[in-house]
């Protein structure tokens, strides 16, 4: 099976497919792939071995060139991470001045270039809600539009599939043939359940993730405490919380260091003694060490391993960049579940 990689970040939908061909048999070949993102080519680049795939880069600019898009050669599915904002412009007409529904632009022009069989796109769950509803409709026909038969999609979240963190995202799933199929979340976790065999790194809990050693680097000064720990301010009220079982969702932001009731710290007493500090009063924690995630904790949160931390930072990447990159990554676990339970469990391709 053929496919590229659209909006590719670090490759999450590559690993898992790539997994997936080692596990099962089931040969998933990329033939191409975009990201724009400098630092995320680098990791990229340094953990896949590129057979001579095409690089989109800038996908606007790609499919400006039909030259281009001709020579990409045929493929079968098409994976991604859609850029939401180009949603939003889906009832107007293709080809806008806003940079946004060009993108949108340059998939419909790869769609109707190369017709693959399959369409396997991921974005935020607040995509569902946009606009009471009417961006996803919009989505939808979009699709359809480009004679798309089934076109359907599942909330999925991380946790669910080995990886201790919750992250919901929408997939959206499109073939050109009719499926009689049931794409629900409870059908998806159960196939993963009975998988016998895979290559995948699967955590019970945080635990399992956190190093019993961090450079001092990475715990949080008594100072910046006072702002982390606090539960919000005058104009914005949270409950601030460390020490969580399951992690928050890794932002993009995270390397920013946000209050403690949106990114991930963790005290040495629950790392090290596993007494967790979650509903301990703030004053008792301005003395007690805490740190925040590094950024290979960060990778396998997202179900990365260490040869592809190794391998960024050979090549030059900061840290600064791999925790972005990890915020921005598809769960590798998560997309490995969906992608065999279609065309491996379901074999939706042989239907």
């Amino acid at each position: 099976m053929r496919y590229i990689e659209l909006f590719s970040g670090i490759g999450g939908f590559r690993k898992a497919a790539e997994l997936i061909t080692d596990d099962t048999g089931l040969n998933m070949n990329c033939i191409a792939f975009s990201e724009i993102d400098k630092y995320a080519i680098k990791t990229y680049e340094s953990n896949y071995n590129l057979n001579g795939e095409i690089r989109i880069n800038n996908i606007v600019d790609f499919a400006a060139e039909k030259d281009k898009v001709e020579q990409l050669g045929e493929f079968d599915l098409l994976l991604g991470g859609f850029p939401c904002q180009a949603f939003s412009l889906l009832g107007k007409q293709l080809g806008l001045e806003d940079e946004r529904g060009r993108i949108l632009f340059s998939i419909h022009e790869l769609l109707a270039a190369k017709n693959p069989q399959f369409v396997v796109l991921e974005n935020v769950r607040n995509i569902l809600k946009h606009d009471n509803g009417d961006t996803l409709s919009k989505i939808l026909d979009f699709f359809k539009s480009h004679g798309y038969q089934y076109v359907n999609y599942v909330l999925l979240d991380t946790q669910n599939f080995g990886l201790p963190q919750k992250r919901a995202r929408v997939f959206f799933v499109c073939s050109k043939k009719k499926l009689d199929i049931d794409l629900s979340q409870d059908s998806i976790i159960n196939n993963f359940r009975k998988i016998k065999k895979h290559s995948l790194n699967i955590y019970k809990d945080v635990l399992d993730i956190l190093d019993k050693r961090a450079d001092s680097k990475y715990y949080l000064s008594e100072r910046i405490k006072h702002t982390i720990l606090a539960d919000g301010s005058k104009n914005f009220k949270s409950k601030s919380q460390i020490d969580l079982n399951v992690a928050r969702t890794l932002t993009a932001t995270m390397v920013k260091m946000h209050r403690a009731c949106q990114d991930n710290y963790y005290s040495d007493d629950f790392i090290l003694r596993h007494h967790s500090h979650k509903d301990t009063a703030k004053e008792i924690l301005f003395t007690a060490p805490v740190r925040k995630l590094t950024p290979w904790e960060a990778l396998k949160l997202q179900g990365f391993d260490m040869q592809f931390y190794e391998n960024a930072i050979a090549s030059k990447v900061s840290e600064h960049q791999l925790y972005k990159q990890a915020g921005n990554a598809l769960s590798v676990n998560t997309g490995y579940a969906l992608l065999h339970y279609l065309f491996v469990h379901l074999k939706i391709q042989d239907k």
